[in-house]
């Protein structure tokens, strides 16, 4: 494989990157769209490839990412920037970290400037440059420990410096470009280079960023604080829902709280089904007197036959099913899946995770266990 699948978000205009090694058939997705997640399922199943990394090139203000989501669908493990700070990420990249997927390797560049922990990912002969550099553009330095003076020596002194033919893959375009090259921005980046096609000075380059003067990202308060959790962001709010409220859901009955899901447990209302794993259960915690049916669901998957007799076997025909994860993504096509099977389906907002202490992983969430609600060790 020389060449990357280029995906497109039209409305955050992202591109999403896949590259994967065509023996071992390990791949990497770099920079996903949580509202794409769907598609980029489909995608792996497509090329019938194992998501081994989901990398980030910087915690992004315009878009969420669905890291966390690919992760419990996949297994996959996350990959982000030290300097960026997202914790829950198992890999903490440095400058110069590689990651190998089969007999292929990408490589670190720690490129600040559009943020402080903003990195480059370097495969054979193309780079992927994140917001660091535009096809004739570069990210804006106004936020998010931003730094014009950072950004133009990561541009002149890390990726100007690779070999001129090289790729260059940005994580946005907003006029119609996929791709460019190492020498076509030297040459005819306006951000870069001036109008008689001579380098801008790093004092110039200051002052053309300084005065930029751009409105703020629509998203940025719901993206920022979500990605860095890696994306995990559609239970937000559910602190401050109502018992009773129930949230509209698209293809399922609707999202509920924790403890709407208790009460309709301890009345028979509706029967609780935790889709767990067994060594998720093991390690996290069991919760008494529910139906652990694990779900299963991974590329190139074309059935989930045993889940389906499971549910059938474990709920009333046309009964009220509560799907429980541990982070609230596998619940919502676990719950989607049980609508189409005729119950009525809703997924349980936060998910169970926490330990022996009572206190909840990734930033506090983990709800059924956050909250105070029942459960055991095994």
């Amino acid at each position: 494989m020389k060449t990357p699948i280029q995906l497109f978000d039209p409305v955050s205009s992202t591109y999403t990157y896949l590259m994967f090694d065509e023996v071992s058939r390990d791949a990497i997705i770099i920079d996903p769209v949580h509202e794409q997640l769907q598609r980029d399922l489909a995608v792996l199943k497509q090329y019938g490839v194992r998501l081994k990394y989901v990398a980030e090139t910087h915690a992004h203000a315009d878009h969420i990412t669905s890291a966390a989501a690919l992760i419990e669908h996949t297994g996959a493990i996350a990959a982000t920037p030290m300097f960026c700070g997202v914790l829950p990420a198992a890999l903490q990249l440095k400058d110069g970290d590689v990651l190998s997927f089969g007999s292929q390797s990408i490589k670190a560049l720690h490129t600040p400037g559009h943020t402080a922990g903003s990195m480059c990912f370097l495969w054979q002969s193309n780079v992927f440059t994140g917001d660091t550099l535009l096809i004739g553009g570069c990210g804006r330095t106004d936020f998010q420990s931003g730094s014009a003076s950072s950004l133009y020596d990561s541009i002149f002194q890390v990726l100007f410096e690779l070999p001129e033919n090289t790729i260059v893959w940005p994580a946005h375009d907003y006029k119609g470009n996929c791709q460019s090259t190492i020498a076509n921005e030297m040459k005819s980046n306006p951000r870069l280079v001036n109008e008689q096609g001579v380098r801008r000075t790093k004092d110039e380059f200051i002052a053309l960023m300084n005065a930029l003067n751009l409105p703020k990202p629509k998203r940025i308060d719901e993206a920022v604080p979500a990605n860095m959790l890696l994306g995990l962001h559609h239970d937000a709010g559910a602190n401050d829902m109502s018992i009773d409220t129930i949230q509209p859901a698209a293809n399922y009955a609707g999202d509920i709280s924790p403890e709407l899901a208790y009460q309709w447990m301890l009345s028979g209302a509706a029967t609780l089904v935790d889709i767990r794993s067994h060594a998720e259960r093991a390690w996290v915690g069991f919760i008494p007197d529910v139906v652990g049916i694990e779900w299963k669901s991974w590329p190139g998957m074309t059935t989930n036959n045993d889940f389906d007799a499971q549910l059938k076997a474990a709920v009333p025909a046309s009964g009220k099913v509560m799907l429980l994860c541990r982070s609230g993504a596998r619940s919502i096509p676990a719950a989607q899946k049980a609508q189409t099977l005729g119950f009525e389906a809703y997924n349980i907002l936060e998910g169970f995770e926490g330990d022996p202490d009572g206190e909840a992983h990734r930033g506090n969430k983990g709800g059924w266990r956050y909250r105070g609600l029942p459960w055991r060790q095994n």
